[in-house]
């Protein structure tokens, strides 16, 4: 008989971690190979962890809840007869030794899972010069997670030598701080979350699995990209003359509506063309601009937010983009997005003006370099050239981005480029298909 390892696997472009939303198995469960073990929650999509052997399951490593790096062990099965032929070898697990300085009597019990680091841990505590073997985990059996470390560095609380900062699943979330502009060496002062007292008639409602990931990346992008924000006001007057006389035609010969937002992810994507450097992503020592132009559109249910992909949103029509924009909401309201359709977003469009905003400041999604907010169009009057007030229809246009990649001034002339595309849409120069 042979022990072998089920790993947290990389479930998305960008995804270093996931957690375990629920097990499928218990221990002593025979599976077989492919069978599902786990469902697995990320802060881009839900998804099942299949095995990689048939065999008996021997120890669930990670309980339900916990936030896990990708490569770290989730669970062990014990199969017959050695490794399955043609399996991959399971990959080397990051350690970091304990430093010359550290003596014996600084290690604990539960150091001997506390020591192995997944490579985002590593890298984060680098960065932030913590010390680990002063760190205790939330993982399972005291190990270290990358959620444990953004509390200590947004609560301030990073431990020098001879201090013991505990760190368990139960501590409260600190709040989001503000954009960091300062060097990644110097500490973030960021109160912790007060301990909120709750009265007779308060309700309680827990932290679902969906919402701390949502947290945990929205946390990340304020974390590590200085965001900056614009706007500009658009007449979309000709264009909901235009759209408003084809939805109804529409919607009978195609089947699906003919919204506003087709047309402005339409306009968009053709600006990012116009303007590459919008399409591009921060990589430490390096920018990468994308060659893709992927559009990443918010879709919103009860309870969680997910962003599916419009892949080359640049070479489809404006009809092209209306039934993938319908074809994958339906898919996030009915649970049947995939991990493939969340997968290479370069730019992140979202809607807020479908549930009536008219001004907002979105949280960039990571990795990606900007967000754009299309806001909802509402009738207002307007000095027009020859100085006549006129009544028209005004959407506002707000961008977020990380100025570490961008500057105000290409961003300027692209919001001013989509503005024009905008503008211009009519029945004479703008087609659907």
């Amino acid at each position: 008989m042979a022990v072998e390892q089920i790993k947290m696997p990389q479930l998305g472009e960008s995804v270093t971690e996931g957690t375990i939303s629920k097990w499928l198995v218990n221990v002593g469960d025979k599976v077989n190979k492919y069978d599902p073990l786990a469902e697995v929650m990320t802060d881009k999509v839900n998804a099942e962890v299949p095995s990689s052997f048939a065999g008996v399951i021997k120890e669930l490593i990670a309980a339900e809840g916990d936030t896990l790096a990708v490569g770290e062990i989730i669970c062990t099965i014990e199969i017959e007869g050695g490794a399955e032929a043609g399996m991959d070898a399971p990959a080397p697990e990051s350690k970091q030794e304990v430093s010359a300085g550290s003596t014996e009597d600084t290690t604990d019990a539960g150091q001997g899972n506390k020591a192995r680091y997944s490579p985002a841990v590593l890298k984060l505590s680098q960065e932030h010069g913590i010390d680990l073997t002063m760190v205790s985990g939330s993982g399972a059996g005291g190990r270290i997670t990358r959620k444990d470390l953004l509390q200590l560095i947004e609560s301030g609380s990073i431990p020098a030598a001879g201090q013991r900062a505990a760190v368990t699943s139960q501590t409260a979330a600190p709040a989001v701080s503000q954009e960091q502009v300062k060097p990644a060496a110097e500490s973030i002062q960021a109160a912790p979350a007060a301990n909120i007292p709750v009265a007779a008639g308060d309700v309680e409602i827990p932290v679902t699995g969906v919402r701390k990931a949502i947290a945990a990346n929205m946390l990340r992008s304020k974390h590590e990209a200085p965001h900056a924000w614009t706007m500009v006001e658009v007449d979309a007057t000709n264009l909901v003359e235009y759209r408003n006389s084809l939805k109804n035609e529409f919607k009978k010969k195609e089947g699906f509506n003919l919204t506003f937002f087709a047309f402005f992810v339409k306009a968009i994507a053709q600006a990012l063309k116009e303007f590459p450097q919008i399409n591009s992503m921060w990589a430490g020592d390096k920018i990468i601009q994308k060659k893709d132009i992927n559009i990443s559109i918010a879709v919103a249910t009860d309870d969680a937010l997910f962003v599916p992909v419009i892949k080359n949103a640049d070479e489809k029509t404006i009809k092209g983009i209306a039934r993938e924009i319908s074809e994958l909401a339906g898919k996030v309201r009915n649970g049947k997005l995939k991990a493939e359709d969340m997968q290479g977003g370069t730019f992140t469009v979202n809607n807020t003006g479908s549930f009536g905003s008219v001004q907002s400041m979105g949280i960039i999604n990571y990795p990606q370099a900007a967000i754009l907010q299309v806001e909802s169009i509402v009738k207002r009057p307007v000095v027009m050239n020859n100085s006549m007030i006129a009544v028209r229809d005004m959407v506002n246009l707000c961008m977020s981005l990380d100025h570490r990649v961008l500057d105000g001034l290409v961003c300027g002339r692209f919001l001013a480029r989509v503005k024009e595309i905008i503008e211009n849409m009519s029945k004479s120069n703008t087609s659907i298909y």
